[in-house]
């Protein structure tokens, strides 16, 4: 269960960091001929976020030189774009993900879900904020455009930020949301979406566990189950989406990076959007529920789907199996 596990990840900040020194270090490792890609991959895999925006400053001031424009010129393909991921600040990242699902024909309905369903009320508003002031858009108005139906309704719900933000769980209002699921869905002819979207949207996560654990004291059935008799399509998979993060969000995003290199071809979108954005909240607990489910590391798997430079940057994020 979610409350139940402490999130580690796999990218901590360094000790005796000195963004001088490191910022020298890059510009030494893409000056002249040649570019030293694993003394980049050295530096920014070793250092938190907030760390590699201080290099970004120094870099700066220090060499009068533009940190993200020297290594974009320097890199390309998915080595690159897993780099300049990492030099974003995390909220910054998210909002272009979730731009570019949405950019230009057609619409990635995966990422939307992955990124808007697994945020608790906090971080949904600051991402709404940020993706704002960044488009010139909101993102509500952005998303309602891209989407439809009851999938459109509950990811406005969503953003719009009316997700209880009291962790302070009711027992008995849990036993009445319970039984307003069964009886909009399972225990009616025909389903009431409505109750499931403003349900799942509005309770907190801490709330919600005790929901599904209720429901299944009432109807003998996983809230799961249910959801899979009664709601189809993006909308059943963004529910399902929020029921997974809920009860255990490294459960949810292993599958999601399993399933990106399962089968034929490899989903790098997918692949380099888990991991640089989870990489310092719970990768380290991805990294063993992965392990758990498949009988095999995330690094070997990912070892066998990569290669190059790209292989060598996402196992330095991922760290030792």
């Amino acid at each position: 269960m979610s409350w139940y596990y402490v999130p580690v990840g796999t990218v901590h900040p360094v000790e005796n960091f000195n963004p001088s020194e490191d910022a020298a270090a890059l510009r030494k490792a893409m000056k002249g001929f040649g570019t030293d890609e694993q003394a980049i991959i050295n530096i920014l895999c070793a250092r938190s976020n907030y760390q590699r925006q201080q290099i970004i400053d120094t870099y700066r001031v220090e060499l009068k030189r533009d940190l993200l424009k020297d290594l974009k010129s320097e890199l390309s393909g998915k080595f690159e774009d897993v780099i300049v991921g990492l030099m974003m600040p995390p909220i910054n990242y998210l909002c272009k993900q979730l731009y570019k699902a949405m950019d230009g024909i057609g619409t990635d309905e995966k990422t939307l879900i992955e990124i808007l369903c697994s945020q608790n009320n906090e971080q949904m508003h600051a991402i709404s904020h940020k993706y704002e002031e960044m488009y010139d858009r909101p993102l509500a108005e952005h998303v309602c455009s891209e989407t439809s139906g009851n999938f459109r309704r509950l990811l406005t719900l969503i953003i719009t930020g009316t997700r209880d933000s009291n962790d302070v769980v009711d027992p008995s209002l849990a036993v009445e949301q319970a039984k307003s699921l069964y009886n909009a869905g399972e225990g009616k002819w025909g389903t009431d979406e409505s109750v499931f979207y403003k349900i799942l949207a509005h309770a907190s996560f801490s709330q919600l566990e005790i929901v599904f654990e209720e429901y299944k004291k009432l109807t003998g059935r996983t809230i799961e189950q249910a959801l899979k008799a009664e709601v189809s399509g993006d909308f059943f998979e963004a529910l399902s989406a929020i029921v997974e993060c809920v009860q255990m969000a490294p459960h949810f995003f292993a599958k999601k990076l399993f399933l990106a290199m399962d089968g034929l071809g490899t989903d790098d979108k997918t692949l380099i959007r888990i991991i640089i954005s989870r990489a310092e909240i719970d990768l380290q607990n991805i990294k063993d529920e992965f392990e758990q489910m498949y009988n095999k590391t995330l690094l070997s798997m990912v070892k066998d789907e990569t290669s190059g430079d790209y292989k060598r940057v996402l196992c330095a994020l991922i760290g030792g199996a």
